[in-house]
């Protein structure tokens, strides 16, 4: 069980830190659709992962 918690703390704080770092990326004009669907991409994705394991520590 604490391995689950320190991976979902592990993902809260990349998630916090992809959200600020999309934030400073929109505030530039040159930034690319690239760049932030790659970021939204990751940022889903980790969400997707805590979702699971929310799951899972509900569960056991």
């Amino acid at each position: 069980m604490g391995d689950i918690t320190g991976r979902i703390e592990a993902l809260n704080a990349r998630h916090a830190a992809l959200e600020d770092q999309l934030a400073e990326l929109l505030k530039r004009p040159s930034a690319s659709a690239e760049e932030i669907a790659a970021i939204k991409k990751e940022k889903l994705e980790i969400k997707d992962e805590l979702a699971l394991l929310q799951r899972e520590t509900t569960e056991a």
